[in-house]
């Protein structure tokens, strides 16, 4: 299965919305608060309150704004859905294994909730696109800036299976 769109998880979905009721709901409001009480103190062209509060409002309004067009854009999938379990679809937790036997534990998300230190990889990413569709015992070949390399899929589960 190939999403549609800009694929993201529940939980995914959930800290794109935490994120953007935070800045509308605390942070803009505070700065406009320190905005307008800056204003009130005379020259604004020498007020470093004015003047940071100005550019941090600028900040958050365009991040709000990319936060909206993402989650507006944005397909949420449950990968506890999946139809079929014993391939590497959106959502799958996948243990890879390289020719040296060192292995990484993945979990193929949307790229807006993409962590590579959590093992939270984005569904664009290559790794993630040579995985699709994988199943247990598949060799899948990565193109990766210090080469190719080879990776075995050991395992592949989603959120709600039984198994680790």
């Amino acid at each position: 299965m190939k999403p549609d769109g800009n694929p993201i998880t529940p939980a995914g979905m959930a800290a794109l919305r935490a994120r953007y009721d935070h800045l509308l709901g605390t942070e803009r409001p505070h700065i406009v608060e320190i905005v307008s009480w800056a204003a009130g103190n005379g020259d604004r062209s020498e007020n470093g309150d004015y003047l940071y509060g100005r550019k941090r409002m600028r900040e958050i309004d365009r991040e709000l704004t990319f936060l909206a067009r993402r989650m507006k854009a944005a397909r949420v999938i449950d990968p506890a859905g999946q139809h079929d379990a014993s391939r590497a679809l959106f959502g799958a937790t996948v243990e890879i294994a390289d020719e040296d036997d060192n292995r990484r534990v993945l979990t193929l998300v949307g790229d807006d909730e993409q962590d590579a230190g959590k093992g939270l990889i984005g569904w664009s990413a290559p790794i993630a696109r040579a995985l699709r569709g994988a199943r247990v015992g598949d060799l899948r070949r990565v193109t990766l800036p210090g080469g190719t390399k080879e990776w075995e899929v050991m395992t592949i589960h989603y959120p709600g299976d039984s198994t680790p």
